[in-house]
Formats: structure tokens, sequence, C-alpha cells
């Protein structure tokens, strides 16, 4: 199975909130000063705008939101392909449940094992999810070669996640990404069977090699249903959006099949194992083994159901992603010398209806931020003698972004330098103002509860 990666990380953002819409009367922040004039003439913000003094932006109440460290998503295994393979703590459960059933199997087959069957169903566990990795590493291979970025693969609970951060450009790449994956676990199991030729199917080898290619038949089968989040789903998808010319359609439809089907695995499931028809004795199929197949049952239609619901959320927010505009969420910004008392650059901003500082040398050329969380935790009565140099943070090249930034590069700028504050310029490098990630997450907030 492969998903898209969250387009911002890790980017999504969590902390809910309106952003501040430009308002129309509300002065550019190209006609503020390029350098420290306390003569400048600005103008107040116009009424109604919603903007809070910046002296109270964080309400006083504690540091401005900051994102989240990037999950690392479990124990690193390796970067084939310069992408990290990461283990999940679930991992080691399925393991163990895996190597408790197929255990019971080895005795029926092999009782002359003995408890070294537990071992071998080990071995059966580990090879069986080396297998789902390369399922994983097919739609990794395919997303380099079109120049998708891959954040991470992840071996969970129930298989393998490929996080790949953005979508394919056209539904014919959509379909191929898609359909590597179960092609190569379908591979894999005829690679199993021709390696059941070459040994005594009563064997250890032969009954690991049978093993092999039936959980990947069954891998290949069960990606290649019609239903988002899996496989089949995304190829439902990208049939639908080159029929409609939508993709957001094709999402859609594919995401409601998705949880069809995920109401057929709960229902259906133990039905068809207690009828018989997976190849168990109906008879058999009583007591603890009822309970087991409804929870198997159920725990999978919870995944198919929830992994349906993102892929709506996540194809609405790319939706609304060009909404996201550096211009519209930038705050106007007043520059201040280095040696300028915190009080008087916040009556300065304050006067002129800005949000935000930024420090430059005598020549206007921009220095440094003023932290948001930094001003708030400066007391009232200590401001007239702090300098703003000292509440700063140094600029680099990556807090340096385009005004003409929007959507998803916009967020990958922001995401290559993580940081509080950015500085916003024009392509002459003259300054337009300051983006807080603060108002990009709430941003992505709004953005996300906007119905399609």
């Amino acid at each position: 199975m492969r998903k898209p990666g969250p387009t911002g990380d890790s980017a999504t953002g969590r902390n809910a909130g309106a952003t501040p819409s430009p308002d129309p009367g509300t002065p550019d922040p190209r006609q503020q000063p390029s350098t420290p004039d306390s003569n400048s003439r600005t103008e107040p913000a116009a009424p109604g705008t919603g903007e809070r003094p910046l002296a109270h932006s964080a309400d006083g109440k504690g540091p401005a939101p900051q994102r989240p460290p990037e999950p690392r998503g479990g124990l690193l295994m390796g970067r084939p392909f310069g992408v990290p393979v990461y283990v999940a703590p679930s991992w080691f459960l399925v393991a163990a449940l895996i190597t408790w059933v197929f255990g019971g199997q080895l005795e029926r087959v092999l009782p002359e094992l003995g408890a070294a069957r537990y071992l071998v169903s080990l071995f059966f566990a580990v090879a069986f999810y080396a297998s789902v990795l390369v399922h994983e590493l097919a739609h990794t291979v395919a997303a380099l070669r079109f120049k998708l970025p891959v954040r991470r693969i992840q071996l969970q609970f129930f298989g393998g996640v490929s996080e790949i951060e953005k979508e394919a450009e056209t539904p014919g790449r959509e379909f191929v990404l898609a359909f590597v994956g179960p092609l190569l676990s379908l591979l894999l199991a005829g690679v199993f069977y021709l390696a059941m030729q070459t040994v005594d199917p009563g064997t250890v080898p032969g009954v690991l090699l049978a093993g092999l290619m039936i959980s990947n038949l069954i891998v290949a089968a069960f990606n290649l249903l019609p239903g988002l989040p899996l496989d089949g789903g995304r190829m439902l998808r990208a049939v639908i959006w080159k029929i409609t010319g939508k993709p957001m359609t094709g999402t859609v439809a594919a995401a409601w099949v998705g949880r069809a089907l995920a109401v057929s695995v709960l229902i259906g499931l133990p039905l068809l194992t207690q009828s018989g028809a997976l190849g168990s004795d109906a008879v058999d199929n009583v007591g603890m083994d009822t309970v087991l197949d409804a929870l198997l049952a159920a725990i999978l239609a919870a995944i198919i159901w929830t992994g349906a619901g993102n892929s709506l959320r996540m194809a609405r927010l790319r939706e609304h992603l060009p909404e996201l505009r550096a211009r519209a969420l930038t705050r106007r910004a007043v520059p201040v010398e280095t040696h300028t008392p915190l009080s008087e650059a916040l009556r300065r901003a304050n006067s002129a209806g800005a949000r935000a500082l930024v420090v430059v040398d005598a020549d206007g050329k921009p220095l440094s931020l003023v932290r948001e969380a930094a001003i708030v935790g400066v007391p009232e009565h200590r401001r007239p003698w702090v300098a703003v140099s000292g509440l700063a943070q140094d600029l680099t090249d990556g807090m340096r972004v385009s005004a003409d930034l929007s959507g998803e590069e916009l967020l990958d700028a922001l995401r290559a330098t993580p940081a509080t504050e950015y500085l916003v310029v024009e392509e002459t490098g003259e300054i337009y103002g300051v983006l807080s990630a603060a108002d990009v997450e709430r941003a992505f907030v709004k953005a996300m509860a906007r119905p399609s």
C-alpha cells in the first residue's frame, strides 16, 4: 500500500483557529519604510481587520505555537534509495502473532520440529515482511522515477506504507504508481512457486516457500481491491480521473468504494470463515476462532474505513492548497535598528498596524527577525531597557521566502528550513513582511474545514 504523505507534514497544521483575512483597507507592507525612521509616515491598521497589536499577539500566555518535530516512525532499519525505512512498534506485535499462528500450523504439518517450530515461524514472519518491504520499494522506485519525493517507508500493523509527499501529475502515472506494488507481490509469489518445485513439500523449506507464495498472493489480491486507501483504489481513482478529467471526482468515488469495502469486510469475512469457503472446516469455526475472526475483520474494516476518510481529507486539502499564498498570510512588518529599545519598536509597530519586527542595519539590509515568542516573554516594565537585537533570530538563506510562493511550493520552502518566522521578500529583495509558521498552520486547519 502506498499513500501520499501529509503535504505539510509534518505538515498539516493542527492548531485550530482562523487566519485573519487581508482587508482592502489595510496598508500594503511594501509601503512600509525600508529603513528605520521614527518620523516616517505610516497608517494604522484598518478598523475591523481583527489583527491584535504585536505586544499582545500571543495574549501574553506563552510562546507562539511551533510545529511539532517530524515523527520518526519507529526503528530505523536502513535507507534504500535514500529513503528511510522504519519498523513501527506495532510490527513486533504482528510478528509475535504470526509466529504463534504459523507455529500452530507447523505443529500439524511437521510435528517432529518440536519447540523449534517457533524459530521457523519467526523466520517466516521476517521473510513475509521482507516481501512487504519489496512491495513498498516498488512504489518508492516508481515515485522517484516520476520525481516525486518519498518521505519514508514504514512497516507496521497489517503491512507497510510508502509516504509519497506529492500526487502524480497525470492519471497514467498515478495508475502505474499504484499498480507496481501488487505487481511485485505477484512476481514474488511466482518466484516462491518456482522455488517450491525444487524442494520436497514435506520439509521446512517446502513449507516456508508455500507460505510465502500464498501470503504474497493474498497481499497482491487484497491491495488490488478497488477502494481507497488500497492500491486498487488508487488505480480506480486514476481511471475515473482519466475519464472525467477531475482528480477530486476520482478520489471521492474511490474513497466511497473503500468505505463500502470496509463494511463488506466487517460483515463478509466472518461469514466466509464460518461457511468454510476459505478452506477450513465450518464445524470447527466456533468459540475462540469465531471471536478472533470477528476481531480480525473489525481491525481490517477500521483500517480501510479510516484510510478512505484520510484520502478524502488529503484530497480536499490539496484542492485548497493554492489558497495558501505567502502574500495573503504575511504579516506587515516595520524595520528597526539593532539598538532600538523593544518598547520603542513596539510603539512603531502598533502605530503602523504591523505585527512583526525586522532588524536591519544602517542601510536597511535585513539582519534578523524579532521572535514573537521572545517579545511576550519580556515584562512590560523591562521593555525600555531591552534592545531588539537581544530577542532576534539571525536570518539564514532558508528563512527568506519569496512573496510569490503559494501552495506546495510554499510548504516545501518552509519544510526545508523549520523556523517560527520567515522574512518574505519581493523578487527585487524588498522586504514584504514576515510570515509566521503559526499563521500557516491555522490556514491549513481552515482549508481542511472548508467543504470542497
